[in-house]
C-alpha cells in the first residue's frame, strides 16, 4: 500500500485524473496552502489531494441564516466543515499536480492543475493554516471486458453529444480523434458528461474500469432518451460548467 501526506483541497466538484482543473484561489487557507506549493519548483510535482464535498462549503460562511455584513466569518483550515472534516467529504479523490501556479497583485491565485491519480481518504489534518491529508494511491485494475465496453461507450458518448448539442449543432467531437485505452475512455467520459456530484463520484470510485465504463453506458443510454423526448431544452448551455470559485 502506497500512502503520501497531501495538502487537501475540497471542492464541489469532481476531478478525474487527466483531466484539466483551473482553480480561482482567494480564501486565506488555500492562499497558504499555494504559498506552500510554489516553493516546489516548477520541475518538480506540486501535488495536492482533491475530494469533493459531500456536506460543507468551498468557501466559509459568515454566520448561519440570513447574510450578516457586521458577522466575522468562521476562520481555520477547517471551516465549514464541522467538527470532524473527514466526514464532510467523499473518501475517494484525486491527486492534482499543479502546473501553473500565479499570484495575483492582491495575495490571490490563478491555478492550472491536472488529476492525475486516484486516492483514498485515510485521514484529515486540521492543525496547520491548511488542510492535509493522509491518502492511499488506488490502482486502476481494467477488470473483465474492458475494451468492448470502451468501444460502446465511445459510440454511446458520440450519440449523447449529438443530442446535447443539438442535431443542428456540431458535434462536440467533431474532428477529434478520441481516446481508445479503456481507463482514459472511461475517465474522460465521466468528465465531460453532464452529471451531478454523486453521479460523478460513484464513476470516480469504480472498483474498476470495466465497472465504471458499464455504469457510463447505461447513464448516457438514458440522458440520451431523455434528451431525444426534449428537443428545444437548450442543453448546450449545461456544457459550460463555471471554474470553481476557490
Amino acid at each position: 500500500m502506497t500512502t503520501a501526506r497531501l495538502p487537501l483541497f475540497p471542492l464541489n466538484a469532481v476531478l478525474f485524473p487527466g483531466l484539466v482543473l483551473p482553480l480561482n484561489v482567494f480564501e486565506e487557507r488555500y492562499r497558504a496552502m499555494m504559498r506552500e506549493l510554489s516553493k516546489t519548483d516548477e520541475s518538480e510535482p506540486r501535488r495536492f489531494a482533491v475530494v469533493a464535498i459531500r456536506d460543507g462549503r468551498e468557501v466559509a460562511p459568515t454566520a448561519p441564516g440570513m447574510p450578516d455584513q457586521t458577522a466575522l466569518p468562521e476562520k481555520g483550515p477547517a471551516a465549514g466543515f464541522g467538527p470532524d472534516p473527514i466526514q464532510a467529504f467523499h473518501r475517494v479523490g484525486c491527486i492534482a499536480d499543479a502546473a501553473t501556479i500565479r499570484e495575483r497583485e492582491d495575495g490571490s491565485f490563478e491555478v492550472l492543475a491536472t488529476g492525475t491519480k486516484r486516492v483514498k481518504l485515510l485521514s484529515v489534518d486540521a492543525s496547520g493554516p491548511f488542510l492535509t491529508a493522509e491518502l492511499e494511491e488506488l490502482e486502476e485494475e481494467q477488470g473483465e471486458g474492458a475494451g468492448a465496453l470502451a468501444e460502446g461507450v465511445l459510440r454511446a458518448f458520440r450519440a449523447y453529444q449529438k443530442r446535447l448539442a443539438g442535431a443542428r449543432e456540431r458535434s462536440m467531437t467533431a474532428g477529434q480523434e478520441l481516446p481508445d485505452e479503456p481507463s482514459v475512455v472511461s475517465y474522460l467520459v465521466a468528465a465531460a458528461a453532464v452529471l451531478d456530484t454523486p453521479a460523478k463520484q460513484r464513476l470516480l470510485q469504480a472498483p474498476d474500469t470495466a465497472t465504471r465504463l458499464r455504469e457510463e453506458l447505461h447513464l448516457l443510454r438514458a440522458e440520451t432518451a431523455v434528451l431525444r423526448h426534449l428537443p428545444s431544452l437548450p442543453a448546450v448551455e449545461l456544457t459550460r460548467a463555471p471554474t470553481s470559485p476557490n
